[in-house]
């Protein structure tokens, strides 16, 4: 097979959505930065990046802050799909930009309102990533403590009630609160390094959720690179 993808690959510092011209492309986040573009003010850097971040568009920053909230440094290690939507607007011309269809740490789709034009919104879902699948070793391998490695691997109680509480958080401040009446004492308290997060995420979803217009092609920032 002679692959010619690598051929018409756009030069730039950034992931450009023609990168993605033969499918959606899975990433694994290493890190995310700050950056001096006021279009584009965050870099996230993952895994085979090539020295090209992605850098979203304000429709997929409300997206990630939504469903992962407003901490950037917690984002390490977290993975989403990323696709190339030609129905992307830049100037009211049709150009394609990167879209997000896919997200770990929610266990469900979850739907918000994201800007079409200056008078309109549409709805616009989220998938749920699936848990990647580790392979099993032939004699499972261990450490100091004794546990085989696959299950050290796995998400810990804290990372799952973090994350049930993060997808309740992005249905609103009904859906947080009924979650955590649902709670124990103790996982309530568990939850207080994130609970300014977790509130800053409901007030934006219930801020979101309006009546969704007829369905239309969202325009974006500079993420229709």
């Amino acid at each position: 097979m002679i692959d010619i993808s690598q051929t018409v690959a756009p030069r730039s510092d950034q992931l450009n959505a023609d990168d993605l011209i033969v499918g959606p492309r899975t990433i694994r986040v290493t890190r995310v930065s700050k950056m001096s573009e006021p279009d584009q003010p965050i870099a996230i850097y993952f895994e085979g990046d090539g020295g090209k971040p992605y850098k979203p568009g304000k429709s997929m920053r409300r997206v990630m802050l939504r469903i992962w909230g407003a901490d950037g440094s917690a984002y390490a290690g977290r993975r989403m799909t990323l696709f190339r939507d030609d129905g992307v607007q830049f100037g009211g011309v049709a150009v394609g930009g990167i879209r997000i269809s896919h997200m770990s740490g929610i266990s469900s789709a979850v739907t918000m309102a994201l800007t079409a034009t200056k008078a309109r919104r549409v709805p616009y879902t989220v998938k749920p990533l699936a848990e990647e699948r580790l392979p099993a070793p032939s004699q499972p391998s261990t450490d100091a403590d004794d546990r085989p490695t696959e299950q050290r691997q796995q998400p810990s109680a804290r990372d799952r009630l973090y994350a049930a509480a993060r997808e309740a958080a992005g249905k609103g401040n009904a859906a947080l609160s009924a979650f955590r009446d649902g709670l124990d004492p103790r996982a309530n308290e568990a939850l207080a390094p994130i609970l300014s997060e977790l509130d800053r995420a409901a007030s934006y979803a219930d801020a979101a959720d309006d009546d969704f217009p007829g369905s239309t092609s969202i325009t974006d920032e500079r993420s229709a690179r």
